[in-house]
C-alpha cells in the first residue's frame, strides 16, 4: 500500500536560498548560467522525443519533482498542455507562471489514471530510497496512457566531477546515486520498455554549442555528467 501520508519535504527547507545553495566553483567552471543545465535537458528530451515518433504538440508532459518550474517554464510550449507537480510546496510557490501542483506524498502523484502521455523525473530519484522509488515508479506508469513515455534523467555516478559535486552540495546530503542501468531495472520491473539511454554534459558552456555535434557522438559513452532514458508503458 503506498504511504498518502503527508509529511515535511525536505526541500521545504531549501526554497528560498536553493539558487545559492547549488553554487560550487567546480558546478561554475561548466556553466555560469544556471539555465544551461535546464536547456541542456530540453534540448536531449526534445531529441529523444522526436527520435521516438512523438509528435510533441499532441503531448500532455508532467514533470515529476519540478521543483521550481524552470524546466516547464523553458519547454512547455511546445506541448498541448505541461504541467508539474512536487512535495514541497514552498518550492512551487516561487513560480506562478506555469501549472503545478502538490504532491500528498513523495511517492504519490495527484493526478488520474492514464492522464498524460509523457513523463519526465528530472534528478528525482537520487532523493528517493528504498521502495519508494519502487512506488514512485509505479504511480508514474498509472497516470501515463498506454504507450506513453518516461524520461529519467540522473547524475551519472560514473563521471568524478558529478560525484564531487554531488558530495558537496547541501541540497544533495541524502544523495543516493543510481546508475543508468539501475535506472533501466526500475523502469522494467514496472513494466516500461526501454527505448534509449543518452550520455550528455560532456563539455561546458563555452564549448557546448560548437561541440554539440560531437556530444551527440558520444551519448553511448557512459561518461557524461548525466544519462537520460527514455522509457515506453505498455500499451
Amino acid at each position: 500500500m503506498q504511504n498518502t501520508e503527508k509529511v515535511d519535504p525536505e526541500f521545504d527547507q531549501y526554497a528560498h536560498s536553493y539558487a545559492g545553495l547549488l553554487e560550487d566553483p567546480m558546478r561554475s567552471l561548466f556553466a555560469l548560467d544556471p539555465l544551461h543545465f535546464h536547456r541542456r535537458k530540453w534540448i536531449l528530451i526534445e531529441r529523444l522525443l522526436k527520435n521516438a515518433g512523438m509528435n510533441l504538440s499532441t503531448l500532455k508532459w508532467l514533470d515529476v519533482g519540478c521543483g521550481q518550474g524552470e524546466l516547464l517554464g523553458l519547454a512547455g510550449s511546445n506541448f498541448a498542455q505541461a504541467i508539474g507537480c512536487d512535495p514541497s510546496a514552498s518550492m512551487l510557490s516561487k513560480n506562478r507562471a506555469v501549472e503545478m501542483h502538490e504532491q500528498p506524498s513523495p511517492v504519490v502523484l495527484p493526478f488520474g489514471d492514464s492522464s498524460v502521455d509523457f513523463v519526465t523525473a528530472v534528478c528525482v530519484f537520487h532523493h528517493v530510497h528504498g521502495r519508494a522509488r519502487t512506488l514512485l515508479t509505479s504511480e508514474i506508469r498509472r497516470v501515463l496512457t498506454p504507450g506513453g513515455m518516461c524520461c529519467i534523467i540522473e547524475h551519472n555516478p560514473w563521471n568524478p566531477v558529478t560525484r564531487a559535486i554531488v558530495k558537496r552540495c547541501p541540497v544533495d546530503v541524502d544523495a543516493e546515486l543510481l546508475t543508468a542501468r539501475k535506472a533501466s531495472v526500475l523502469l522494467q520491473t514496472a513494466g516500461f520498455e526501454t527505448v534509449s539511454t543518452d550520455y550528455f554534459l560532456y563539455f561546458p558552456e563555452r564549448l557546448f554549442n560548437r561541440l554539440i555535434s560531437v556530444e551527440k557522438m558520444l551519448c553511448k559513452i557512459p561518461l557524461g555528467g548525466q544519462f537520460a532514458l527514455l522509457a515506453r508503458a505498455p500499451a
